[in-house]
C-alpha cells in the first residue's frame, strides 16, 4: 500500500501532536511519525553536554534517515522509527515499526524545512499558535513530563526555541496547503484537515 502522507509543522507546543492524535481517531489505523524521534544520536557525549545541544536548529535532526524511511513508505515498505528520550537527550535501544497504512502523519518543527521531505508529503498542514501560548504550554509540559525546572525552560525558550522558530519554522508556513489555529477547538482544526484530505483524495481520483 502506498500511503497518503500528511505533514504537520509548526512551532514548539503549537498543538501539532494533539492535532495528529485527533486525526488518528478519525482515520483508524493511521500511524504518527514524530520528527523528534530523529534527533541525531549523540550518545557519545556526557549528559551535561547533550543538554546544552541546540535542539531547535534543523542540523540537530537526522533528516536523511527520515527521508530514507519515508521513501520506504512510498514504496509500500515498513520501517523502524528510532526511540528518543527527552530526559537523557539521546536515542534509546529499540525501535517502533511504522507500517504503510492508508494514511501516515509526519509531525514536527521542521517537517517543511527540507525540499526533499516536502516533496514526499501529499498534504501539508501548518499549526499557527501565539508564541506566548506556546511558551505556557511548553513550560507546563517540560516541567511535568521531561524533568525540567521552570528556569531552564524559560532560558531555553528565550535562547533557542523562539529564535529557532522565527528562523526555521515560521518561514516554512508558505509551503502549507492548509494553515489551522492551534488555539481554536481541536474539532475545528481537525475538521478543516479532514476536509482538505477529502478534496485531495477526490482530486487524485481515489
Amino acid at each position: 500500500m502506498r500511503p497518503h502522507i500528511i505533514g504537520i509543522a509548526g512551532p514548539s507546543s503549537s498543538g501539532k501532536t494533539e492535532l495528529a492524535k485527533q486525526l488518528c481517531l478519525r482515520l483508524p489505523g493511521t500511524s504518527i511519525v514524530s520528527l523528534d524521534s530523529y534527533y541525531r544520536a549523540i550518545n557519545h557525549l556526557p549528559l551535561a553536554e547533550r543538554a546544552r545541544t541546540n535542539f531547535d536548529h534543523p542540523d540537530a535532526i537526522d533528516w536523511e534517515l527520515l527521508h530514507e524511511h519515508l521513501r520506504d513508505l512510498t514504496g509500500g515498505r515498513a520501517f523502524e522509527e528510532p526511540v528518543y528520550s527527552f530526559t537523557e537527550h539521546t536515542r534509546l535501544p529499540g525501535t517502533k515499526i511504522i507500517e504503510p497504512h492508508e494514511f501516515v502523519i509526519v509531525e514536527g518543527l521542521f517537517v517543511f524545512y527540507w525540499p526533499e521531505l516536502r516533496g514526499i508529503l501529499h498534504t501539508k498542514v501548518f499549526v499557527q499558535t501565539d508564541p506566548e501560548v506556546c511558551f505556557q504550554r511548553r513550560l507546563k509540559r517540560d516541567v511535568a513530563e521531561r524533568g525540567r525546572t521552570p528556569e531552564s525552560v524559560r532560558e531555553q525558550y528565550a535562547g533557542t526555541v523562539l529564535p529557532g522558530a522565527e528562523w526555521f519554522v515560521y518561514p516554512t508556513r508558505k509551503y502549507a496547503d492548509l494553515v489551522v489555529s492551534g488555539e481554536e477547538p481541536l474539532d475545528c482544526s481537525t475538521a478543516a484537515v479532514m476536509g482538505a484530505l477529502h478534496h485531495a483524495k477526490a482530486a487524485a481520483g481515489a
